[in-house]
């Protein structure tokens, strides 16, 4: 029987060049295509060259959902899953994670959500790795905080167990992506993004069923809520925030728009949510007026671990009272919205505040340090 437009037969070429060829005549990959790529991928042997051109055509002809899952399946597939006992498994456990990409250089905001919401008694599995696409990443912000970033498995089980909260350091759990950095660099020095640009936060080797996920452009919303359901969640959020008051596309920019991967407390954020009691929705969302200070991108600057670590604390310890504190109160309620504890982003703010100054935000901290 002769294949169809996406059962390519792979028997006289190579299977990355192939497929790679049917990217560029505009086909999609099924399932199975995705998992043969992936197997190609991580094999250490294979040319960088291939890799980076099956990664480019996949990327020009611009990735669907159903490709996304796949490959988080077939990537989670290849990883370590940590050894979390039946006590932790029967929680719901939440991940807050951007992207990455929006080149702002804000704080690490995420990072600082996923430590206020933990004070809330929500379990966290914070997966994350090193600087790459900004000067400190989640793991360099947390190990200057002085929090462990470098566990085994087995102790990264035990912190979440413990303490409801522990950092995921993705190269523990993803050995077979060593592999895949030549090819990777290699786009990148091309000025090339690839579909990896948005599979970090899908990759968390912990069991998650919540999940808030910020994405550098509004149009990536909807596609990326959809792959979180797709991959089993029970609830999730997908946000991008815009640097200008006003839905998005309300308007003609007067000049090319930016965007956070993280809700905006300066300007309308495109949200795409899906519940399992309420469906899913994809809606432009905005505080009233006044509810945040005013403020632009420059305020939430951040700069290197240090500096970002000291951010931190002086917003746990309630020293920071102006936009940043704001930035992270807004996501903080987003995060507890979709953990099922609040029933607005609002309340969920309130509540994120309320947290920080009664201390518990940063005892929290202290716990994480001592432990």
């Amino acid at each position: 029987m002769a294949a169809g437009p996406h059962e390519l037969a792979l028997t006289n070429e190579p299977v990355l060049e192939a497929l790679t060829h049917q990217l560029r005549a505009g086909g999609a990959l099924s399932a199975d295509q995705v998992t043969a790529a992936v197997t190609w991928l991580v094999e250490e042997h294979n040319p960088t060259e291939l890799k980076a051109a099956f990664l480019t055509s996949l990327a020009q002809k611009g990735e669907t959902a159903e490709e996304i899952a796949a490959f988080v399946r077939a990537l989670r597939g290849k990883s370590i899953p940590p050894p979390l006992d039946a006590t932790t498994r029967a929680r719901d456990i939440l991940d807050v994670c951007g992207t990455g990409g929006d080149q702002l250089g804000t704080f690490n905001i995420s990072t600082t959500v996923s430590l206020v919401v933990a004070a809330a008694g929500i379990t966290v599995a914070k997966h994350g790795n090193r600087a790459i696409t900004s000067r400190a990443g989640s793991a360099d912000v947390l190990e200057a905080l002085g929090v462990p970033v470098d566990l085994e498995p087995a102790q990264a089980a035990q912190a979440l167990r413990d303490h409801g909260f522990a950092f995921f350091f993705a190269p523990k759990y993803h050995p077979a992506f060593r592999h895949l950095a030549a090819a990777r660099k290699l786009c990148a020095e091309r000025g090339q993004r690839t579909i990896f640009n948005f599979l970090g936060p899908l990759l968390n080797p912990a069991p998650l069923t919540v999940q808030l996920v910020g994405v550098p452009r509004p149009e990536l919303c909807e596609p990326m809520a959809r792959v979180l359901q797709s991959l089993g969640l029970r609830r999730g959020l997908v946000a991008c925030g815009s640097l200008e008051s006003g839905a998005p596309g309300a308007s003609p920019p007067r000049s090319t728009p930016r965007y956070l991967d993280e809700l905006s407390t300066l300007g309308a954020t495109t949200i795409a949510e899906f519940y399992q009691d309420r469906g899913f929705n994809v809606s432009p969302w905005q505080a009233a007026p006044g509810t945040w200070q005013a403020a632009t991108v420059a305020d939430l600057a951040g700069g290197d671990r240090a500096t970002n670590a000291a951010i931190i604390r002086r917003i746990l310890e309630g020293a920071e009272r102006g936009p940043k504190r704001d930035a992270v109160l807004l996501n903080a309620g987003a995060a507890l919205l979709v953990a099922g504890t609040v029933r607005s982003i609002g309340e969920g703010a309130e509540q994120a505040a309320e947290l920080i100054d009664r201390g518990l935000a940063q005892a929290k901290l202290t716990e994480l340090i001592r432990r």
